[in-house]
């Protein structure tokens, strides 16, 4: 199985970004896929999930303002990001479960700041 970030990068705040998983070895068309991100000096925090049937959850932080989704013909997850705040900066790594394994995408650094 693997992951692979990509999308981050330097923007302002209010602006948007969108950043992308490409998964192998599972499907992202049943498998719950999950965007995590970790700033300097915190923990890592969940930020957003999507399940086989498209159900999504959000941390409270980003209601409103991040959309997570998947296109399951290219087997991949998107988190839109829109309205970013300095808070959101952080790196940002997608996840899945698949088989009692836990895999992780390499990263992809947001930093939002003018």
């Amino acid at each position: 199985v693997q992951l692979q970030a990509c999308g981050g990068g330097l923007v302002q705040p209010g602006g948007p970004l969108r950043l992308s998983c490409a998964a192998s070895g599972i499907l992202v068309r049943i498998n719950t896929m999950a965007w995590y991100r970790q700033a300097p000096g915190k923990q890592r925090e969940l930020v957003a999930t999507i399940t086989s049937g498209r159900n999504t959850n959000y941390t409270d932080s980003v209601k409103g303002r991040f959309t997570i989704s998947k296109d399951n013909v290219k087997n991949t997850v998107y988190l839109q990001m829109n309205s970013l705040k300095p808070e959101d900066t952080a790196v940002y790594y997608c996840r899945t479960s698949y088989r009692l394994g836990v895999y992780w995408g390499q990263g992809t650094q947001v930093t939002v700041s003018s």
